[in-house]
């Protein structure tokens, strides 16, 4: 998860609508079942869909626990960060 990029999609939602990622989610999402496909290419897909997770989340802070998006988004990376140490 790359914080910029997902700060870069909340705000893309923000201007847009989140159905856009969303949709975009479902192609990657049925994209990964293509055969053939390389690991690094699987990666590239994976990094994609965790970050526009990533931003769905930030946005879903804002919009129900009314944060602002810094707050938000460091909130969320805090989560992150603290599940990975786990």
């Amino acid at each position: 998860m790359k914080l910029p990029v997902i700060k870069h999609l909340t705000q893309f939602i923000e201007d847009n609508d989140e159905d856009f990622v969303i949709e975009t989610i479902e192609t990657l999402e049925s994209i990964i079942d293509a055969p053939g496909l390389k690991d690094e290419e699987l990666d590239v897909i994976g990094e994609l869909l965790s970050n526009m997770y990533g931003a769905l989340e930030v946005d879903k802070l804002i919009k129900n626990e009314g944060m602002d998006k810094k707050e938000a988004l460091n909130s969320f990376m805090k989560r992150v960060l603290g599940s990975i140490d786990k």
